[in-house]
């Protein structure tokens, strides 16, 4: 990765981070009204059965859990020490580094599971939660990472911004527009990219950057050194739900962190 592509990643963390005054997080205990707590994690599909990312997930305690880049090792190792938390586990494995995951508190109905329309890699799942402020459904999405066919990031940092529209434009015609809904994964881009922009235009919005604009959910150390970015999102639709808090949980292993949003009804 050059120091090219670092500035522009900077350049785009200090764009989100300047564009609007952040919200301010409702205090914990004075929420009367039910609430929904979601995560998002690409747990690596290289590191399965991480202990960081067990403990991670139970200390933070959330209903919904998306996880990407799952395995059937990740699959076993996520039953056996987080079933008595989550008695309801939805997994597919798919192509490498394609694997979708939900782990939830609540009962879980499994939805379309779609292919990524080419050149997209991964594919997409939507599930409806059972949750208490609901029927929620959740689409689980791990966008194309910007590296080419080749393995060039610096040519898949600028070929690979059409890619990711093209697949969010795809997998998120599954929503049903009739129920609340919450677009959630590795966006491999940051909230000013075209996927999460195309969502923001539909009424979906990245909740991360309106508590912390330009909090880091990736890093990575390459020999020019280290470089981060907000590739990891959970947008809702505003219409029906209202955030009470996001942020970013800076522990374990993998190269991203996880993401959590907390939300309630919205008042109509």
């Amino acid at each position: 990765m050059t120091r090219t592509l670092i500035a522009s990643l900077a350049s785009l963390a200090c764009l989100a981070a300047c564009s609007s005054a952040p919200r301010t997080a409702a205090p914990e205990g004075e929420v009367q009204a039910a609430q929904l707590k979601v995560m998002t994690y690409n747990v690596n599909f290289g590191m399965a059965g991480d202990p960081s990312a067990h403990l991670l997930i139970r200390d933070e305690d959330p209903d919904v859990v998306l996880l990407q880049e799952t395995t059937p090792a990740w699959e076993s190792a996520l039953r056996e020490t987080l079933s008595d938390v989550y008695p309801h586990m939805a997994f597919k494995h798919c192509c490498g580094a394609g694997g979708l995951a939900i782990l939830s508190k609540h009962p879980i109905d499994p939805q379309e599971y779609a292919r990524a329309p080419k050149p997209g890699w991964f594919p997409s799942w939507r599930v409806l939660v059972r949750t208490p402020i609901g029927v929620v459904q959740t689409l689980n999405v791990h966008l194309r990472p910007p590296v080419s066919d080749s393995g060039s990031f610096v040519a898949g940092y600028f070929s690979t911004p059409e890619v990711r529209l093209t697949e969010i434009t795809s997998h998120s015609a599954h929503l049903d527009p009739d129920l609340p809904a919450i677009v959630a994964g590795d966006f491999n881009e940051s909230d000013t990219g075209r996927a999460v922009s195309f969502l923001d235009q539909r009424g979906l919005s990245s909740v991360l950057p309106e508590f912390h604009p330009g909090a880091n959910t990736w890093r990575w150390q390459t020999s020019v050194g280290p470089v981060s970015a907000q590739l990891d999102h959970i947008t809702y639709d505003a219409d029906a739900l209202t955030p009470l808090n996001s942020y970013v949980v800076r522990a374990g292993r993998s190269d991203h962190f996880p993401v959590v949003a907390v939300f309630t009804h919205a008042e109509r």
